[in-house]
């Protein structure tokens, strides 16, 4: 993740790929793009039109929602993705993996610029903690530290999972434990919308 400091209130342009799922920093979503918008989405990140392999993913408010017309029909917060991986399927769908980036509050879409969404976006900060706050944050890091490292054991195969290097800040290292636990989106949501992780 890039520094939170530098993330603040900047704003840019990102396609937006509205989904019913939060991704968070740090976690790894995989994709099966198959409609035409998306698999154009794909080609436009793979080619360099769209900068940096980076694109939007935001969670639908309501899963009745069949197409994203404006701000309102999506969660206000959500998160850069950047392409690592994809494979084009021979009938023009792709399978992509990315990895959640840094997040970002949604301003405006625009339907007109492309054949995907493109969303008005500023970099959300995590906002700094007290000084005296220091200790008891490096205490909680480290016992969740050793609590994921547990479950990690016991639930994966040692091939399976990696544990986070020492370094890990502590907002990074709970992005990536909420990435890891099975809740529901409205949860998940919530984590993302923290400035405290």
């Amino acid at each position: 993740m890039k520094d939170a400091e530098s993330q603040g209130g900047e704003k840019t342009t990102l396609p937006l790929f509205p989904l019913q799922t939060v991704l968070l920093p740090g976690a790894v979503l995989p994709l099966h793009l198959f409609e035409p918008r998306y698999r154009q989405l794909a080609l436009d990140l793979l080619s360099g039109t769209v900068p940096d392999r980076r694109f939007g993913i935001v969670a639908i408010r309501t899963a009745m929602v069949r197409e994203v017309e404006s701000v309102e029909h999506v969660h206000a917060i959500g998160c850069a993705a950047v392409l690592r991986d994809s494979e084009r399927l021979p009938d023009g769908r792709f399978d992509i993996l990315t990895h959640g980036e840094r997040r970002f509050r949604l301003l405006d879409v625009d339907h007109t610029q492309a054949p995907y969404l493109m969303a008005t976006v500023e970099w959300v900060p995590d906002e700094r903690l007290p000084a005296a706050a220091a200790d008891a944050t490096s205490r909680l890091a480290s016992a969740a530290r050793s609590a994921y490292r547990r479950y990690c054991e016991s639930a994966w195969e040692r091939a399976s999972w990696t544990p986070p290097p020492p370094e890990t800040s502590p907002a990074a290292l709970a992005y990536l434990l909420a990435a890891d636990c099975l809740l529901p989106l409205p949860d998940r949501q919530r984590l993302l919308e923290e400035t405290h992780p």
